[in-house]
């Protein structure tokens, strides 16, 4: 009896740890997915450094 109990347990503790690969293979996935599909366009910005510090601009504007 205690064979079969260390067995199953052994067996759904890998089913689990399967479920969380599969969550977190899947989260990534989606993240990278997420990040090479979208494209926030062009945003208002400085063209030219200010005369008042603190104010940045774009290192390379991709409009």
């Amino acid at each position: 009896m205690t064979k079969v109990v260390g067995r199953r347990s052994r067996s759904v503790l890998a089913w689990w740890g399967l479920v969380a690969a599969a969550i977190f293979f899947g989260a990534n996935a989606h993240m990278l997915y997420v990040a090479i599909d979208s494209d926030p366009g062009c945003v208002a910005h400085l063209k030219e450094t200010g005369p008042t510090p603190g104010q940045y601009r774009a290192a390379k504007s991709s409009c």
